[in-house]
């Protein structure tokens, strides 16, 4: 292992001359938050971190600082980091997604050789983590592109990986991914290997979709305790916290505990005091564009995204209030039954958006030839990320129990959860609705179960509109499935019709 001196010597060297032997069982490059509690983390579980930034003065910084003294060596040059490497070399890149990634594996493949393995730790869209993979892996080398999910505390003292890409890199990095990741049950690593080329990033981007989600129905439920119970910010902390001790239990529903709780300076909830405008990032984006592809109903992630850049519109959003009435606000006669009612409606749309989320993994895994392990996955997220719950593990059981389950809401246990739900679900939002409160993610959520119960939707009026204006042909109730048939709905019409196709 290295040691403290030789690490602040190297962080100040700029020629690359380092002629001792490799110390480094693996390095990063990114000293950003993220970065730099991964390698805090690394070197706690006893490995010997090199690290290197474009930005040689957060090398310094770094290791002057938080890495001072610890055995993390410094190096303001990529050749000299690729010599503190032990072969084969594994190096981490924490840097933006996009370009930056592209030029830094340019870097690494100048002083990398073949067997040496690149992972990209970032929020990486996964088309370009199965490009990358194809182009490392034709140079000889390994490619590995992992999630990375639970924020700074989670990278510092253990986040959730999902890793994906070269299968051959796996079990030399498995020592090191496993012994940083959080664990669960007993001492299980939150981390496993996912599958081949972008599946590690493509799982990721669904969590973030899922996070999407939670979050917005989160919100939701504290509008309409807000707005139409009139209960105070620590009364609702309050509500959140009962919550916290049943089935939706979860870091989501912990922080937002401590968030409604939380007072500015003058005492005054902080919360309250916070511009109504939200940001993000991309993956939410990425998770619906990946929907729309392969035809999976994302809808309540769907609606999370929308949300968010409805919130943007803050200036219309002003104008607008001032033009329309809104309706009079009608409490529920008993407020703690309709409390009940709320927790309810919340688990069962959480219960869709992750219904919603496993089928888009499934139509991918199908599309790329991935074998993902469902019930794998949802251990990976138990601990570390920031969608952990304890209803993660309903999940695990249910695949476990079969691994084929074509949709979450067809195993009994949760099939019985929506069952018991239903009315407490339609109560709420149909309170929401009549009192003017915004629930898109809870009510499409709704609309979701409430089609997918259906044996038959109007989309046979659909397909007959269709062949009206278009010739798009339709298939009989009354004929075999895969026979198509056109009508001549005017009577002026050609018998020709267009080519059946899905897109």
């Amino acid at each position: 292992m290295g040691n403290t001196e030789s690490g602040q010597q190297a962080a100040h060297t700029n020629s690359g001359s380092d002629t001792g032997s490799p110390e480094a069982d693996i390095g990063l490059i990114g000293l950003a938050v993220m970065g730099e509690n991964l390698v805090l983390n690394m070197e706690s579980k006893g490995f010997t971190v090199a690290v290197y930034n474009r930005t040689a003065g957060k090398v310094d910084s770094f290791i002057q600082g938080r890495g001072a003294g610890k055995h993390i060596q410094g190096h303001r040059d990529i050749t000299a980091f690729a010599r503190a490497l032990k072969r084969p070399r594994k190096a981490v890149i924490m840097v933006k997604a996009g370009e930056a990634v592209d030029a830094t594996i340019e870097q690494l493949l100048k002083v990398f050789e073949q067997g040496d393995i690149i992972i990209d730790g970032g929020n990486s869209n996964y088309q370009d983590t199965i490009r990358r993979t194809a182009s490392v892996e034709s140079k000889g080398l390994w490619y590995i592109g992992t999630g990375v999910s639970g924020g700074e505390e989670g990278a510092l003292n253990g986040p959730s990986l999902m890793p994906g890409g070269s299968p051959a890199a796996w079990p030399l990095v498995k020592p090191i991914l496993q012994a940083i990741a959080a664990k669960v049950e007993g001492n299980l690593p939150c981390c496993d290997w996912v599958g081949e080329n972008g599946a590690g990033h493509f799982v990721k981007m669904v969590h973030n979709g899922i996070e999407y989600g939670d979050m917005q129905l989160i919100c939701e439920i504290y509008d309409i305790l807000k707005q139409v119970l009139g209960l105070s910010y620590d009364a609702m902390g309050d509500v959140f916290d009962d919550w916290n001790t049943r089935e939706l239990n979860s870091y989501l529903i912990t922080i937002t505990r401590d968030i409604l709780r939380f007072k500015d300076t003058d005492g005054e909830p902080l919360a309250e005091k916070i511009l109504d405008t939200a940001g993000q990032k991309g993956t939410g984006k990425w998770t619906g564009i990946a929907a729309l592809e392969f035809g999976v109903p994302l809808t309540l992630i769907g609606e999370a995204v929308w949300s968010r850049c409805l919130s943007a519109a803050k200036n219309e959003r002003i104008r607008s209030s001032k033009i329309f009435s809104s309706p009079t606000i009608t409490k529920p006669a008993d407020a703690d039954a309709f409390i009940k009612d709320l927790e309810k409606a919340l688990y069962a749309a959480k219960v869709v958006s992750y219904t919603q989320g496993y089928l888009l993994m499934r139509e991918a895994a199908k599309e790329y030839k991935w074998n993902l392990n469902y019930g794998g996955i949802a251990l990976m997220w138990r601990g570390g990320c920031i969608i952990r719950s304890v209803f993660l593990g309903k999940i695990k059981e249910a695949f476990d129990k079969n691994p084929d389950l074509e949709n979450l809401l067809l195993d009994p246990f949760f099939t019985s959860i929506i069952e018991q739900a239903q009315v407490a679900w339609r109560r709420v939002v149909t309170t929401a609705v009549e009192n003017g409160i915004p629930v898109p993610a809870l009510s499409s959520a709704l609309a979701y179960f409430d089609a997918y119960r259906r044996d038959r939707l109007p989309a046979n009026l659909l397909q007959a509109q269709r062949d009206y204006f278009g010739a798009h042909t339709y298939e009989r109730v009354d004929k075999p499935r895969g026979e198509f048939f056109h009508t001549n709905w005017t009577g002026h019409g050609a018998a020709t019709s267009a080519s059946t196709y899905t897109v």
